[in-house]
């Protein structure tokens, strides 16, 4: 028996301790990240950050997660240190913070740092991805194009017309766009809200024959689409109003306001299970102002079994939008 236990004694002796380092943490972070576990993801990284607190692929792996759980200035704050900490030899860096900044709607920066990607690397892993972000921000910059001398009185209008949209206000909010057509004739949202607050007055084919001669000028048109499919799911003209929801399924814009447009337009054509993974990647803080966001939030949980969040949503949106409280909830 003794010989048995001094056999044992030298195996324990010779049993080496396993003490993880930041590689250990980090390829168990990548692995949680690629299986979508993002708190996870964190954890682990946090921990290979704390091991080598300079490695920089270690903070822009980080930077990407926090991407994707929509924590973009944690990310661009992180990133920013690696640039500053490496003399710019990550320059990857540069295409993340202009992605994160585009997510952000501060399109000045993402063009800037998009730009300063491109100089670095005009032949890099996300020189495509760069040159789409660059041509993505142009389009979307289109919509908001006006002379800034006029800038104060447009913004007046925009947020006036909003509320009564929001509201669903359109007899208000006719005049108004009328008379934003007329002084900003180059402006191309207002020509699309007053379309749709058209149609909800009661002028169906005006409406529709206007967003019509709209997309005919600009296919590309995301607002001719969103208009199209709305109307013509609510006239029940479905051969019609498939080719615009197809299209729209395939849209994936870079602007929170523009991404809540496609989520509200899902939800409202009872596309429910594709319009909550929509829901769920908005950065709740950039469109929380949108009565719309609590509306058609909450009735795509509802429809989707998910009751409790659904009145939570509806609760917080009459808090923030007190007119929501007069409208029917879901679920009467």
């Amino acid at each position: 028996m003794q010989h048995m236990k001094d056999k044992t004694d030298n195996n324990q002796d010779n049993v080496i301790p396993f003490i993880p380092d930041g590689d250990f943490y980090f390829t168990k972070g990548v692995e949680a990240f690629q299986r979508r576990k993002f708190e996870i993801a964190i954890k682990w990284l946090k921990k290979a950050v704390d091991t080598k607190p300079n490695d920089p692929l270690y903070q822009c792996q980080m930077s990407i997660i926090y991407t994707e759980v929509g924590a973009f200035h944690a990310a661009n704050q992180l990133l920013t240190k690696v640039l500053q900490s490496t003399g710019d030899q990550y320059a990857d860096c540069y295409y993340l913070l202009a992605n994160n900044y585009a997510h952000l709607g501060l399109l000045n920066d993402a063009r800037k740092y998009a730009t300063s990607y491109l100089d670095k690397e005009p032949d890099g892993d996300f020189t495509e991805e760069a040159k789409s972000l660059l041509n993505l921000i142009d389009i979307d910059e289109e919509d908001y194009d006006f002379e800034l001398e006029s800038e104060d009185e447009l913004l007046i209008f925009q947020e006036t017309v909003f509320y009564h949209m929001e509201n669903k206000e359109y007899d208000k909010a006719l005049p108004l766009l009328e008379e934003m057509i007329t002084i900003f004739p180059d402006h191309q949202l207002p020509k699309h809200d007053y379309t749709q607050a058209l149609f909800f007055s009661g002028n169906e084919e005006e409406a529709i024959q206007m967003e019509l001669d709209m997309l005919n000028e600009q296919p590309d048109s995301l607002y001719s689409h969103i208009n199209l499919a709305i109307f013509y799911y609510e006239r029940n003209q479905m051969q019609e109003y498939v080719p615009h929801i197809q299209t729209l399924l395939n849209v994936y814009p870079i602007h929170e306001q523009q991404k809540l447009k496609i989520a509200t337009t899902l939800a409202r054509t009872e596309y429910y299970k594709e319009a909550y993974s929509r829901f769920r990647m908005l950065v709740k803080g950039l469109i929380s102002g949108h009565l719309s966001y609590y509306r058609w939030y909450s009735i795509t949980a509802f429809h989707l079994g998910e009751t409790s969040k659904a009145l939570a949503l509806w609760e917080e949106g009459c808090k923030k939008h007190p007119n929501l409280s007069k409208e029917d909830r879901p679920w009467q």
